[in-house]
C-alpha cells in the first residue's frame, strides 16, 4: 500500500482536530475547512514535504542525521562565542548575519520536522 502523504495530513488533521475542539459543531467546521484546503490545493506543498521526510527516513545515516548534526554545529558556535571566549579567553568566531537568519529557520525546521518525524511513524505504525 503506497503512503499518499495527503490522505496522512487529512487523517491526523481530523484527529487533532477533535481533540482542540471538544464542540462537535466547532470540529465539524474545522475538518471541513480542513477539506477545502485540500481540494484548493493548498495540501500538496505540505504532502511534498511529508515526502522529503518520509525519503530522509528510509536513506542513510548522514541523510537522517544531517538536521542535528547542523543544529550541533551551530550550537558548539555559539556555546564558544558566548561561554568558551569570555571564560577561556578564546577568539570568537564572527557569525555573519546570514548564519543567524539560516539558525532561526532551522531551529523551526528542526522541530516541526521532527515533531512532522514522530507523527508519520505513528500513524505509519497505527497503519500497518
Amino acid at each position: 500500500m503506497a503512503f499518499d502523504p495527503i490522505t496522512g495530513i487529512l487523517n491526523i488533521g481530523g484527529k487533532l482536530i477533535d481533540k482542540i475542539f471538544p464542540d462537535k459543531t466547532e470540529a465539524a467546521q474545522a475538518k471541513a475547512r480542513l477539506f477545502e484546503l485540500q481540494q484548493q490545493g493548498e495540501l500538496e506543498e505540505m504532502g511534498l514535504m511529508v515526502k522529503g521526510l518520509l525519503a530522509e527516513l528510509q536513506g542513510n545515516w548522514l541523510q537522517r542525521s544531517w538536521r542535528p548534526v547542523l543544529m550541533l554545529a551551530f550550537t558548539y558556535i555559539i556555546v564558544h562565542n558566548y561561554v568558551f571566549v569570555p571564560v577561556l579567553g578564546l577568539v570568537a568566531a564572527e557569525i555573519p548575519p546570514d548564519m543567524w537568519a539560516l539558525l532561526k529557520l532551522g531551529v523551526g525546521g528542526y522541530v516541526v520536522g521532527r515533531s512532522a518525524e514522530k507523527g508519520i511513524q505513528v500513524w505509519k505504525a497505527k497503519q500497518e
